[in-house]
């Protein structure tokens, strides 16, 4: 007899997302754990500024609120909750839940994982270990209903109730990557069910359902939503998801190092894709570090140009700034950075559509160089300036930027704990067994497609796109959904193709990672976001938004392939 899968739902995939998610997930469906992911790079940052300021603080506070209702819900039905809410401080969420659980008379038994903060080197705020899921196996193995955590690896939220519930081991290394994979499809919530997704047009996606997998007993998944919830889920969602803030085949984690060159895809039925084949091996020796610190202080001015002479009034507004901050008690601030959106048109018949953006981004290590100097140059250009002299809003005094940096220390120099219902503290230990990890051979390249009619239009007519940060790099994955426009995209989009349609990564690293069984091609940029999401470095400093910069770039594409654009999404 078959053992019934193991349904693991989301409830949140960043600090402030939806906050009815979980009263949804837990009344709209059935489950068996219920997850929520409110742990990123900049949120860590966010939440050790909070703990200088209370030192008894230090977590997500609204996952706290989602269990006032939440909690009574779970309990009823029977689910789990397992969250990474806990941040740099889950001994008192985990508190605070027990108090909340008293409180509503909700006999639930709550643990919690520690050990991943870590001594703080000078000038840095926070410090911590990306730990896996077995310390999480181990709360919900000594009997609790409510697993918070510190910083944890993103998919250790699916690893650890899946670990527990099916008995898997250190060296279950195939079940684990499967679920590691599963993992990674479930934790940005919405993005695995429609939403950011590059062929969104004819799917309703005004509000997606959060996503669930199904997992089973060898690691293989079907994820899916709750009947009835709005978005979808098919190859194409999944396809996304997986390229999401990763880089090359090897996708490695405290647990295991799941290969995403073995993964494959297969439409199950309506909203449903199936997960098998993932192939899993050892972890590295090593464990992720997030180090955040505060990086110096940034200011930011908009001025709308409108009409007539853009380019003119764009270098006017930039030389009397130059003049104003040379002349200022602190000098110019160490860096001065301006960009001119062109976002006007011409003949335009509103005046917002006739107006272009300057932006003006400086930043330095003295507070006073990017505050009252700044602010009192634009304010005083307001009568002496360009025609139509405005900015979008009133500039001010500046703020602290933050920066986010990885290293990498030894697993057995980390105690990574579990935290029972009772108290009683239990040792993870480290794997016995580990992998350095190693970039895998370029996989063979498909046959290239027969030369034939082409038409300049749009990359993104024929593929999707998804791109993210990790520190100061990006990602940019990009995938078709036909064999042709694979054999197609493999010899068109090379570096040198991707670094012309592209030209701010022209002078950049940037590494192409081939991916067969996906159809797909993972760029990573390195420096693209300079410090990273909190020093807010360019425009986009997530890089959220440049897969779709790529897919609006022309290129001569295959008439042939053209004219099955509309055609189903094939299976992988």
């Amino acid at each position: 007899m078959t053992a019934a899968p193991l349904r693991i739902g989301n409830a949140s995939g960043f600090y402030g997302d939806r906050f009815d998610a979980v009263r949804e997930m837990l009344t709209d469906g059935p489950l068996d754990v219920l997850t929520g992911d409110y742990l990123a790079e900049l949120t860590m940052l966010i939440l050790g500024r909070s703990r200088l300021k209370d030192p008894a603080r230090g977590y997500a506070a609204t996952f706290l609120q989602q269990l006032e209702e939440g909690l009574g819900l779970a309990h009823e039905r029977g689910v789990k909750i397992v969250a990474n809410a806990g941040g740099l401080n889950p001994a008192a969420l985990a508190g605070a839940v027990a108090e909340l659980a008293r409180k509503v008379g909700v006999p639930v038994r709550v643990a919690h994982v520690e050990g991943d903060s870590l001594p703080v080197p000078d000038g840095f705020l926070t410090a911590n270990a990306y730990l896996g899921g077995h310390g999480i196996a181990a709360c919900l193995r000594a009997g609790a209903d409510v697993v918070v955590t510190g910083r944890v690896t993103d998919a250790a939220l699916v690893t650890g109730p899946a670990a527990a519930h099916f008995g898997w081991g250190p060296d279950d290394h195939d079940a684990l990557a499967g679920a590691v994979v599963a993992g990674h499809v479930l934790e940005c919530g919405t993005q695995a069910t429609g939403g950011n997704y590059s062929f969104f047009r004819g799917h309703d996606i005004r509000r997606p359902g959060f996503p669930l997998a199904e997992i089973h007993a060898d690691g293989s998944s079907v994820i899916t939503k709750h009947d009835g919830t709005g978005g979808f889920v098919d190859v194409g969602t999944v396809t996304a998801q997986l390229l999401y803030e990763t880089a090359g085949a090897r996708y490695a984690g405290p647990d295991v190092t799941a290969r995403l060159d073995t993964v494959s895809l297969t439409q199950d039925g309506p909203d449903r894709v199936r997960i098998s084949g993932v192939r899993g091996e050892a972890p590295p020796p090593t464990l992720k570090v997030g180090l955040t610190r505060l990086g110096g202080w940034r200011n930011e001015v908009v001025f709308v140009l409108t009409g007539l002479d853009i380019e003119a009034k764009a270098r006017l507004v930039q030389d009397q700034f130059a003049q104003a901050l040379t002349r200022s008690r602190t000098g110019p601030p160490d860096e001065v950075r301006w960009e001119l959106a062109r976002t006007d048109r011409a003949d335009a018949d509103t005046e917002e559509t006739a107006g272009a953006l300057l932006r003006l981004v400086v930043r330095d290590q003295d507070p006073e160089a990017v505050g009252r100097s700044v602010s009192g140059a634009a304010i005083e250009l307001a009568l002496g300036s360009y025609p139509g002299f405005h900015v979008t809003a009133p500039p001010g005094k500046g703020a602290p930027y933050g920066v986010f940096e990885a290293g990498y220390v030894p697993a057995e120099d980390v105690e990574h704990i579990a935290v029972g219902p009772d108290g009683r503290r239990e040792r993870v230990a480290p794997p016995v067994r580990t992998k350095a990890l190693e970039e895998v051979d370029e996989p063979a390249l498909p046959e290239p497609l027969p030369a034939g009619l082409t038409q300049l239009t749009p990359l993104g007519r024929i593929a999707g796109a998804r791109s993210g940060d990790k520190g100061g790099d990006a990602n940019i994955g990009i995938w078709v959904r036909t064999d042709d426009a694979w054999r197609w995209l493999a010899h068109e989009l090379t570096v040198e193709r991707f670094q012309e349609l592209l030209p701010e990564t022209a002078e950049l690293t940037v590494v192409r990672h081939v991916l067969p069984n996906l159809r797909a091609l993972n760029f990573v940029v390195h420096g693209l976001l300079g410090e990273g999401v909190a020093a807010q470095a360019r425009f986009d400093p997530q890089a959220k938004a440049v897969g779709e910069w790529l897919r609006s770039r022309h290129l001569p594409i295959p008439v042939t392939l053209l004219e099955t654009t509309d055609a189903p999404e094939a299976h992988a």
